[in-house]
């Protein structure tokens, strides 16, 4: 008989989501982590989109997220090129098209909720071996000091040792973040401003802004080594005066983009779910987005599921099925729009310029592509 009927491999965001919407099945749940959650002080900016809120909400999470902040508007246009397109939460008949807070915020939400109510047999240990079977998955301990078993596993870690192969596309690209200050009240908009060097996001996060600034790695490098005054300046320069003068710049860091897919996310009595299987760029903030729906879909086929179900096959090839609409999309949207707008080409800075500007004139189009960047392709 298996340890558990779910083990979760990974403690992150994703992970400890899908043990919270799996709480009070009746379930025996177990969940890998080797550390403690990340500390609040995890300052990296993350968009939730309001999807992802109502996902939350659910989880009885969001309440505990003060600090997040509402994008009431997102402005997307490109430098040195024509055509801008807005995207309107109450044209969308939401209260906010997406909400900022740091990393670090929202893991430790989520673990104080889980630590509140239990559920969840906490196993502190790395996987070293994952081993999907026809009767159970086991994850053997990196260190050899035992093993679990379980019914399914769930690998939410994108840091595992993979269970599948992976393609990966290397973007040649970095994103440099950091907390910045301005000379003009971002009034809860949010900026999508790409650039031949890739996109420059700008997130309403308190009264400041969250930036997100794609570049070469070598200069993403350069850009973080600068003192405050010829970083700022360098912002100037690539944002341009829209907010006014950019003032004050916090700590900040910078790490490589690479888009990571797994070819097969579901395998005997395994499957892989958020950064395992899918690693998206930073465009357009659908990552963890992703990820959390894909927690919330599983965890609703294993609550339909009876018992003697869970991790048959049937199960792992409908979490696959459900699945693969929504991460296709989302994998798409933001792989094309990397590669058509991270470039200099004249012919593409028009046609790029007419189709923002095109989508901008038509509302239902507009809408449409509002809807799915909140929802995904159930939207």
């Amino acid at each position: 008989m298996s340890d558990h009927d779910v083990l979760i491999v990974g403690g992150g965001p994703v992970g400890t989501a899908l043990a919270l919407a799996l709480r009070g099945s009746g379930l025996a749940l177990g969940l890998l982590e080797p550390r403690a959650p990340r500390a609040a002080a995890d300052s990296r900016p993350i968009a939730l989109s309001h999807g992802s809120r109502l996902i939350l909400e659910r989880l009885g999470v969001w309440e505990g997220l003060a600090g997040a902040t509402p994008i009431e508007r997102i402005h997307v246009s490109q430098r040195g090129g024509f055509g801008r397109v807005g995207l309107d939460a109450r044209q969308a008949h939401v209260p906010a098209l997406g909400y900022v807070l740091d990393y670090g915020e929202l893991a430790g939400a989520l673990a104080r909720a889980l630590d509140a109510g239990g559920g969840a047999h906490l196993i502190r240990a790395t996987a070293g071996a994952l081993e999907g079977r026809t009767e159970e998955a086991v994850v053997r301990f990196a260190d050899g000091s035992g093993r679990a078993s379980a019914a399914l596993l769930a690998v939410a870690d994108g840091g595992a040792l993979p269970v599948a192969r992976q393609r990966v596309r290397d973007y040649g690209q970095a994103a440099v973040t950091a907390r910045v200050s301005c000379s003009v009240p971002h009034r809860n908009v949010a900026y999508e401003r790409f650039t031949p060097e890739g996109p420059l996001a700008l997130l309403p996060t308190g009264r400041a802004l969250a930036l997100v600034w794609t570049t070469a790695p070598e200069r993403a490098r350069q850009l973080c080594e600068l003192d405050e005054a010829g970083f700022l300046a360098e912002l100037q320069k690539g944002f341009g005066s829209r907010l006014g003068s950019f003032t004050a710049a916090g700590t900040r860091s910078w790490y490589p983009l690479a888009l990571k897919i797994a070819d097969h996310i579901a395998e005997p009595r395994t499957v892989v779910v958020g950064n395992a299987a899918q690693t998206l760029h930073p465009v357009a903030g659908q990552g963890l987005n992703l990820g959390l729906r894909d927690a919330w879909e599983l965890a609703s086929l294993v609550r339909h599921c009876d018992r003697v179900r869970i991790g048959a096959p049937e199960l792992v090839r409908a979490y696959t099925a459900r699945r693969r609409l929504d991460r296709g999309g989302g994998i798409f949207i933001t792989d094309t729009l990397v590669r058509l707008f991270s470039n200099e080409s004249t012919a593409l800075k028009l046609a790029r310029g007419a189709g923002l500007a095109a989508l901008g004139a038509f509302p239902p189009a507009r809408d449409f592509v509002a809807r799915r960047m909140i929802f995904g392709a159930r939207g």
